[in-house]
């Protein structure tokens, strides 16, 4: 099962290959063997680099 690298849960939804959605803080994923990229969704859609400083406030 698959668990947010950000906050440990596992409301996942998949997005696309190895892509998945976390519905607890609102990131996006993408997960290729033992690295893991985080990203931001932004108002508009488009998606930015995982943010550490942000992660207090989600």
């Amino acid at each position: 099962m698959v668990t947010c690298p950000v906050c440990g849960r596992k409301s996942i939804g998949k997005v696309g290959i190895e892509q998945y959605y976390c519905w607890d803080c609102c990131v996006e994923f993408v997960n290729k063997g033992q690295d893991v990229t985080v990203f931001n969704i932004a108002d508009d859609g488009t998606l930015t680099l995982f943010d550490e400083s942000f992660q207090d406030t989600v």
